[in-house]
């Protein structure tokens, strides 16, 4: 997989975010390094990877840092979307020991979730051997949805839609309150952008029929079994977009995607990410070994 070389412009509100979690973490300053580490005392240090990983977040370190003190130098060793081994080094870093001391925290929460999602993005996305595309959802961590997207793309996955006004997806309480699938699509038809594709949510093939019947160009296949899978997609017979979605674990990816479905959407990958392992670990005395 590629690395990425995205610029923050790309993740998106990136400067609001950080100053969000600065402002969390050093509303009443940093106390312990004020009365412990005299000022003007220069260090260095290294963003350390101390599992196997795929790199989510570079630039949005360099930025945390910056903002933090511009005279702080963050020299990246890796691009995003790059897998690094365990003790591969990410970064060094250079400046007044107690910016770097506030600036650590933040950095690495934020670092170390957007690597997380790529890496479990990453292990869905090779699962899958590019048979089918692995999509996000927009089950998101509030507030972190452009670093979370970004993440997803850096695991080599793709986005689902962003927001509610970026796709029609009608689902069962749509349905619900709408009457039925056939008068929740055919109401979509009337007044829905001709731009956007309808998807509908499914959990039967009774349901399927009337979704295709109806005009979908999407169909979500919600929480059925492989076999059911299956029979769905002869049923459909590329008539629409085929989506498999609801409580997919990564055993079950390889199988799924031999199925002839189109797309898996995976709540997990940024809800349920862990946190991936990276240490930022000042210079010892004697130098580094």
């Amino acid at each position: 997989m590629a690395a990425s070389s995205a610029t923050l412009s790309e993740i998106g509100p990136i400067a609001e975010i950080i100053d969000r979690a600065l402002a969390e973490d050093l509303g009443s300053g940093d106390v312990t390094s004020r009365v412990s580490v005299p000022g003007g005392v220069m260090s260095r240090a290294r963003l350390i990877a101390k599992e196997g990983l795929v790199l989510a977040g570079v630039e949005v370190v360099r930025e945390v840092f910056r903002r933090v003190d511009p005279g702080i130098t963050v020299d990246l060793l890796a691009r995003d979307g790059e897998h690094m081994p365990t003790g591969a080094i990410i970064a060094r870093i250079h400046g007044e020991a107690r910016a770097l001391l506030a600036a650590e925290r933040t950095a690495l929460n934020l670092l170390q979730r957007m690597t997380g999602v790529a890496t479990l993005t990453r292990a869905f996305v090779d699962a899958a051997g590019g048979r089918c595309r692995i999509t996000d959802t927009r089950k998101t961590m509030p507030g972190l949805r452009a670093l979370d997207r970004y993440a997803v793309r850096c695991g080599g996955g793709h986005n689902h839609r962003n927001d509610l006004g970026a796709g029609v997806l009608i689902k069962e309480n749509h349905i619900r309150a709408a009457g039925g699938i056939s008068a929740a699509i055919g109401a979509a038809r009337r007044h829905a952008p001709h731009t956007l594709r309808i998807e509908c949510e499914v959990t039967s093939h009774a349901e399927l029929r009337e979704a295709l019947e109806a005009g979908a160009d999407v169909i979500m296949l919600d929480n059925m079994d492989d076999p059911a899978i299956a029979e769905a997609v002869a049923i459909t017979r590329k008539r629409a977009l085929l989506e498999v979605s609801g409580g997919v674990s990564l055993p079950r990816v390889e199988a799924l995607s031999r199925l002839g479905i189109d797309l898996i959407s995976v709540g997990k990958l940024t809800h349920s990410a862990a946190a991936a392992d990276i240490s930022l670990l000042f210079e010892p005395p004697g130098g580094w070994a």
